[in-house]
């Protein structure tokens, strides 16, 4: 390993929904600064939704794709998941993540790698420059101001032959990653997928944009557990369409949060367990709340565990309602890229395994 660095190793975190020039300007200061650089790719293992489009294989294929031999050589591209509702757990994530890599990177004995965590300085992107202090900080300045947001819905936008070329023009995104865009574009489905939810999207909200404030929806959902399974419903129609989630929904204007839950999980399950048992069984009830949890916009979830006493048959279901179809998965099965929204991270957290 190169030793002229002033860091044996430079960390990058970020979700690169896509790629675009100011992160390439972070990945060259940090290959400038490091001897190598570790570039951890968030939101991976989700499901392909209009915030987070790409796969973390995808992005990685993305970076590297703009990158020499020599600096490909340097660098390890690493998925890491989103925690939304514990901090400290992603906090520790990282960590153990970036311990690990070091373990298996750095040779030199007696002597302890110097790393650092490199990010845009002053800028909502770069906030975990602050959580980790046992490393130094390099803050890089964000390069023309770039935002992948913007260049997300202008790709996925019905004029997208015409946004491309104004982002080719106006260098947004490296040659490589515009390539590789137009490529998915023709021949992935996945774009149309992005496409007819964000059409979807579109035109749900068009039905409240008179009204004079953006509205804050309110949902239920029934994260209900019986010897080591978990209930779940396949999704019906977008948003989300052929995704696993809770059986829930949204609250009638005249009906308590409880009672709302105890008859989404009727209408989507056809679950014949009575209600004073279930009523019995709540072990915890929970809010929900991260920002972009919804597509479909400000959207707070009230959560009720529900755990049924053990027994060797588990209640029949049937996929009703918006549910295509329902039945009990065992909960080592649960795989985060299967389920919508933050319904994985939901029963993580009721279950205390987040």
């Amino acid at each position: 390993m190169s030793i002229d660095k002033e860091f044996d190793f430079a960390v990058f975190i970020g979700r690169f929904q896509p790629f675009h020039e100011g992160h390439l300007q972070v990945i060259q200061s940090g290959l400038e600064q490091a001897n190598k650089l570790i570039v951890l790719i968030g939101s991976s293992w989700q499901a392909r939704n209009p915030r987070n489009p790409w796969l973390h294989s995808e992005r990685e294929h993305m970076i590297r794709a703009c990158l020499s031999d020599d600096e490909n050589q340097r660098l390890i591209c690493v998925p890491l998941m989103d925690v939304p509702y514990n901090d400290e757990v992603w906090v520790r994530n990282v960590q153990t993540t970036v311990s690990g890599l070091v373990t298996a990177h750095y040779s030199t004995p007696h002597k302890p790698a110097k790393i650092a965590l490199i990010g845009h300085k002053k800028d909502q992107t770069g906030f975990y420059l602050s959580l980790f202090p046992q490393w130094q900080s390099i803050g890089v300045d964000n390069y023309r101001s770039i935002s992948a947001t913007p260049i997300r819905e202008a790709f996925f936008s019905q004029g997208k032959e015409q946004e491309l070329g104004a982002m080719i023009n106006d260098g947004l995104l490296p040659a490589p990653v515009l390539s590789w865009l137009d490529e998915f574009s023709r021949s992935s489905p996945g774009y149309a997928q992005i496409c007819e939810e964000i059409a979807f999207v579109h035109k749900y909200k068009t039905a409240w944009e008179a009204a004079p404030y953006a509205p804050t929806f309110v949902t239920v959902d029934a994260v209900l557990v019986q010897s080591g399974h978990i209930l779940l419903v396949e999704r019906r129609a977008n948003p989300g369409k052929g995704l696993w989630a809770l059986p829930g929904g949204f609250v009638d204007p005249h009906e308590r949060l409880l009672d709302a839950c105890l008859r989404e999980l009727r209408e989507e399950t056809r679950l014949k367990v009575p209600a004073p048992v279930l009523k019995g069984s709540i072990r915890k009830q929970a809010v929900f709340d991260d920002p972009y949890r919804s597509a479909r916009g400000r959207t707070i979830t009230h959560a009720f565990y529900i755990e049924l006493e053990p027994n060797a048959s588990l209640p029949k279901v049937k996929g009703s309602d918006d549910a295509r179809q329902a039945c009990w998965v065992p909960l080592g099965d649960l795989k985060p890229q299967d389920m919508f929204e933050d319904h994985y991270f939901v029963i993580q957290d009721m279950l205390g395994t987040g």
